[in-house]
């Protein structure tokens, strides 16, 4: 059933009630008007593009979705479906099906891209295993390490003098097994001092780098204290050999990393020297992994970073003519550009600057620029008009890019904000961004009005706030950003259902209900737009 929303305006007595008051910093008391609608489309009020978010499932999935934006809007920002982690693939390669769909969907609309240089939203798996910040486990590259199949894999290369003197056998008793249900088991009634070579047990041949190291590690234990192993190689390079051991009655582990000089090699275990039983499990050789320097971390990304921005914008050139190069670059308490400690870790994060320094985003600006040097090049963030720091400093940070070089074209202040969001602080903020001189967007604008609302619906009241709310913030960005700095204006979503905040009805942000209605808060763009 079709809703209808009219809000009968309040009956005020005095005067300065139809001017927006203020009762604390962050709250207001908004003049609660007549919010309806006469059927304009918002982008047939303004002179600056009027734009909103797009999905990939809406968008080709819900008709009255994609008529609406057609019909009301000028220009799309893609709300995924241009982020790293929806193109690059585990392997690193570019999927650029649904983006490409998106693109011919929208037809002759304007599309801004959204974004090339994020620490979220990102496969940050595949970039954390190209750069080697996660450091890949190694391959085991022992047979049966466990004995848990006996001795196969296993070879005896001397039984003593005269051979057969030591027995080696598989045993699955259990006080004789360390892990599983099979160890080794080497009986030496005879000890040949000086000759541990006299009883030995070879692994399996395995394929080795010459000049790679290898982890050899092993656990032993003997049925009387004083017993003696060391281990010894064999295969296609020259032998070498480790150190005697002297081994307990309790489980030990023993390891020696070596340096491989041969295409294939294997280790023995020489137990000669001391007549002794030993028990010996969970057997391992592992190539030693060394994890990059912090340099080749950066170089490796740095490479990441050229080829991602040159096939998406290369790829869109022509059809996206503005992008957001770089996207939330300080994070908030205290305000400093992110790193790794204050951006709170997932699994599709990867912080850039943490890796490539406070130069990151002047990297990105110039990639995106030789990209496409004729695209306007936009950095972007969120809590500008309620966290001056952050704006100050978002401010100071594109002015030192600026003087490095970079084309930074404009600022984008995405404003997720609430129907009591300060209007002080929404002023503030579009005089300091005014004053730069750059263009100016407001990116990702929608207006929680629920936030916990006892009354758990949207009541008349929480939607004319939100109206008024809405109104206020269009207002104010077209009396304080001259018009040549007025990029436009994106409305982060189109129907409440559709939106990154909806929740399964805990929150209803945007100008449309879930059945497509137009909400008070589109009248409240509108009237904005019209200076009404």
């Amino acid at each position: 059933m079709k809703q209808t929303y009219i809000k009968i305006g309040l009956i005020l007595f005095l005067p300065a009630a139809f001017a927006a008051c203020k009762k604390g910093p962050d709250s207001n008391i908004q003049d609660r008007g007549n919010f309806t609608e006469n059927g304009t489309a918002l982008r047939d009020v303004a002179d600056f593009p009027i734009g909103t978010a797009i999905n990939y499932q809406p968008l080709t999935n819900e008709p009255k979705f994609a008529e609406i934006v057609k019909r009301d809007f000028d220009a799309v920002t893609f709300g995924y479906e241009m982020k790293h982690g929806a193109i690059v693939q585990s392997n690193g390669t570019y999927n650029f099906t649904n983006a490409d769909a998106m693109v011919a969907a929208v037809g002759p609309m304007e599309v801004f891209g959204h974004t090339l240089l994020w620490h979220q939203n990102q496969n940050a798996t595949y970039l954390k295993n190209y750069a080697g910040i996660t450091v890949p486990a190694a391959t085991e590259l022992a047979t049966n390490p466990g004995f848990e199949s006996g001795l196969t894999g296993w070879s005896v290369f001397n039984s003593g003098n005269p051979a057969g003197t030591s027995t080696i056998t598989a045993t699955s008793v259990t006080s004789e097994v360390r892990t599983g249900t099979g160890a080794m088991k080497v009986v030496n009634p005879t000890g040949y001092p000086g000759s541990q070579w006299r009883v030995q047990v070879s692994s399996g041949t395995f394929n080795t780098t010459v000049g790679a190291q290898y982890r050899i590690a092993y656990w032993v234990r003997a049925a009387s204290a004083g017993g003696s192993i060391r281990l010894s190689t064999g295969g296609a390079g020259s032998a070498q050999y480790q150190g005697d051991q002297t081994i307990g009655t309790t489980w030990q582990e023993v390891s020696w990393t070596i340096t491989a000089n041969g295409a294939t090699t294997s280790f023995l275990f020489d137990l000669g020297q001391a007549a002794n039983t030993y028990f010996i499990d969970d057997a391992s050789v592992k190539e030693v992994v060394v994890p990059p320097s912090g340099g080749a971390v950066a170089a490796k990304l740095e490479t990441a970073l050229t080829d991602w921005i040159n096939a998406l914008v290369g790829r869109y050139k022509g059809k996206v003519k503005a992008w957001d190069v770089v996207n939330e670059p300080f994070a908030d308490n205290p305000v400093a550009i992110r790193n790794n400690s204050n951006t709170t870790a997932a699994t599709d994060v990867l912080v850039w600057s943490n890796y490539l320094g406070r130069d990151f985003a002047l990297k990105a600006f110039n990639l995106a620029k030789a990209a496409d040097p004729t695209a306007d090049l936009y950095i972007n963030d969120y809590n500008l008009e309620s966290n001056a720091a952050k704006l100050d400093s978002l401010i100071a940070y594109v002015k030192e890019l600026k003087a490095k070089g970079a084309k930074v074209d404009g600022i984008g202040t995405q404003m997720h904000i609430t129907r009591s969001t300060s209007y002080a602080g929404i002023e503030v903020m579009m005089q300091k961004l005014a004053a730069t001189g750059l263009k100016i967007r407001i990116s990702e604008l929608d207006v929680r009005a629920l936030m916990g609302s006892a009354a758990g619906k949207m009541t008349d009241d929480l939607l004319a706030f939100q109206a008024a709310m809405y109104k206020y913030v269009i207002a104010s960005y077209i009396k304080h950003i001259p018009a040549p700095q007025r990029a436009g204006i994106t409305i982060w979503g189109i129907n409440d259902a559709n939106s990154w905040l909806y929740d399964n009805g805990k929150e209803f942000p945007l100008l449309y209900d879930n059945d497509y209605n137009k909400k008070p808060a589109y009248a409240g763009v509108l009237q904005g737009l019209k200076g009404n």
